[in-house]
């Protein structure tokens, strides 16, 4: 049996709000161990799209998904979390009285954890790509399929067909346009359910003859060795049209699962976790949720909401942790013991 792994808190998701939550925790003197079953931080901002342009995190006018986690590893650094990249939490053991939480967790790599206090800070779970009921689409997957974009200079050059529409398609039609030799977008129907801006510039880009769009669905792949050469679009009305095509981005969705977590006898709402706004707990003392996993009225399903969420959950932790303690509530900009901290002369 392995040596068991002591720690204030362990945090499950090492996303862009899980490692804010190391920074909020770090202020306080509270130690983290992250646990995220990818091979390297980031969540989906680093999984799916790195190279993305992100727009809503303040002080920044536009930051990609691979830049704000370099950003945010940079940010919680003077606090030395310790990571355990490619793992899944299996178990959870409830040791302390709720007064006084104490848990104890397992990962799937064996590892054991006690700790007081768990914050789940894992997106919306585990999350695996829709695939489109395409015949024979498992062939080109990972070879001109691609659920995701890690490089966009993957794609310079290329037809390219995004077939969605919802913010990732739209998206991606956009910055892809200056990339390939050719997008050509692809819905069943001409409404979306994207931000408003980026339907209007696609619709500009299309009226310029800058992108392809065409109305239907994908029915045919052609091509030979998992490289696609074209496909075939179908219409409402059965016709269907040729499309030139070297590489093919699906956007359908995500589906989410809470995995061993659903276990944990978590008050649960549609798969999300309730949670109350003054401290993002959860009906488990000791447990919080924050980002996109946790649930309650008004929910925007943002990261700078996460970044709010775990500056508050942290106040709670601190109750946790530190029961014998008084916290006083101190700016960054005034504290000489906080600038210590970070580093700051």
């Amino acid at each position: 049996m392995s040596e068991v792994i002591k720690t204030d808190v362990v945090i499950v998701g090492a996303g862009p709000v899980g490692l804010f939550a190391v920074f909020e925790l770090g202020l306080l003197d509270i130690k983290a161990h992250l646990i995220d079953i990818l091979s390297k931080p980031g969540g989906q901002c680093s999984e799916l799209y790195p190279e993305k342009p992100i727009y809503d995190i303040p002080a920044f006018p536009i930051v990609t998904g691979q830049q704000l986690t370099d950003n945010l590893l940079e940010q919680i650094a003077p606090f030395s979390p310790t990571f355990h990249y490619g793992e899944q939490v299996e178990s959870l053991e409830t040791l302390g009285a709720p007064e006084a939480p104490l848990f104890r967790v397992k990962t799937d790599a064996g590892e054991t954890f006690e700790c007081k206090v768990i914050i789940i800070a894992a997106g919306g779970g585990s999350f695996q790509p829709k695939k489109p009921p395409i015949a024979g689409i498992d062939s080109y997957e990972g070879k001109s399929v691609f659920y995701a974009v890690r490089k966009m200079e993957d794609f310079r050059d290329k037809n390219v067909v995004i077939v969605g529409g919802g913010d990732s398609a739209l998206d991606w039609t956009l910055n892809l346009a200056n990339v390939a030799k050719r997008v050509t977008l692809i819905h069943r129907r001409d409404s979306f359910r994207a931000a408003p801006h980026s339907v209007n510039a696609m619709k500009e880009l299309a009226a310029a003859g800058k992108i392809g769009f065409l109305l239907g669905q994908v029915s045919e792949l052609h091509g030979e060795n998992g490289q696609l050469s074209s496909i075939g679009v179908k219409a409402d009305d059965g016709t269907v049209t040729p499309v030139d095509c070297d590489r093919m981005l699906p956007f359908f969705g995500l589906t989410m699962k809470l995995g061993p977590i659903a276990d944990w006898g978590l008050n649960l709402h549609e798969n999300l976790i309730p949670v109350d706004t003054e401290k993002f707990e959860t009906n488990v003392p000791g447990i919080f949720a924050i980002g996109d996993i946790n649930y309650y009225p008004g929910k925007l399903k943002l990261i700078l909401s996460g970044f709010h969420e775990g500056a508050l959950a942290a106040q709670k932790v601190h109750r946790y942790v530190y029961p014998e303690k008084r916290l006083l509530f101190q700016y960054t900009t005034s504290s000489t013991s906080l600038q210590k901290k970070l580093g700051v002369n």
